[in-house]
């Protein structure tokens, strides 16, 4: 079963909570139809990505066998045969057209507006699978924008509307996890040799800096969401204050990535660093008590 979720990337679905942002930014998070909308918006996402990454996986087998950690995957490891692995897909894409049509009559005129989301979230990720993901600069692009879709399905799926600033404040921060997962690709590159053609487009110190202007922009996109006439009056004008968490957490994952030279991608830095994971508490809880508690 373990090798199944591993294909899947189960773990990789933490992306896909993004779909839950426009609800919960919007005040709305306890109304029941809401939820039950974003939950299925999630699952199919979910269900999206993960064929995805089967199509990655397929395509990249000979390539995988040849990385340090790659090399462990399903596919390229042949605890999965491809064959399986087609098998797989085919219900993946399947139960995704299934969950569609089960969303026709509470999505019903957002239907088509989350169902272009997806189908393009998925025809970008192929062309990205086959052919941009080996361009530099385009390859984080276009992982950037993956997550301003799932934001995007998020809010189409409940008839939420989403402000400037949140959408470009999830593209900057999207930016961020790409730009240190290629990064860490590229200190382990010096040991192992080259893995991925953009690479080539990329070196430590354009990734430095590239990562540092990322995480300025993400702050201040942050902060012109909080100061914004819509949140202000939407919610109470303390929110502005949650920005110290958000200031705190990226100077401790640049420091991090920059001072300890962690190499891992951001995702896995967020899961085993505690300080970012308090701070990240707090600021939810700090979040939460201006939505829903702030008089």
């Amino acid at each position: 079963m373990m090798k199944y979720l591993k294909l899947l990337r189960i773990e990789q679905w933490v992306k896909n909570f993004f779909v839950f942002l426009p609800l919960f930014f919007s005040g709305n998070i306890t109304h029941l139809d809401l939820l039950i909308k974003s939950i299925f918006a999630f699952v199919i996402f979910s269900f999206t990505a993960s064929s995805i990454y089967i199509i990655n996986d397929y395509s990249d087998i000979e390539s995988d066998r040849k990385h340090p950690e790659k090399k462990n995957r399903p596919l390229a490891s042949g605890l999965i045969s491809k064959s399986s692995a087609r098998v797989i897909l085919v219900l993946l894409l399947s139960i995704i057209f299934i969950l569609m049509f089960l969303t026709k009559d509470f999505l019903q005129d957002n239907l088509w507006k989350f169902a272009s989301i997806v189908g393009f979230y998925f025809v970008m990720n192929l062309a990205y699978t086959f052919k941009l993901k080996h361009v530099a600069i385009v390859d984080v692009m276009i992982i950037s924008i993956g997550f301003v879709l799932r934001v995007l399905a998020g809010g189409y799926a409940t008839g939420i509307l989403i402000s400037q600033w949140a959408i470009l404040l999830t593209f900057v921060l999207a930016l961020v996890l790409a730009i240190g997962k290629r990064r860490g690709e590229l200190i382990n590159a010096q040991i192992s040799g080259r893995t991925r053609k953009s690479l080539d487009g990329y070196n430590v110190q354009f990734a430095d800096i590239a990562l540092s202007i990322s995480c300025a922009l993400a702050i201040v996109c942050y902060l012109m969401f909080t100061l914004s006439p819509e949140v202000q009056q939407r919610f109470h004008p303390r929110v502005f204050y949650t920005v110290i968490f958000v200031v705190f957490a990226f100077l401790r994952y640049l420091q991090q990535t920059l001072v300890y030279n962690k190499t891992e991608s951001p995702t896995k830095i967020i899961y085993k660093d505690r300080y970012i994971q308090v701070t990240l508490v707090l600021w939810l809880v700090a979040f939460l008590l201006q939505i829903y508690f702030k008089k």
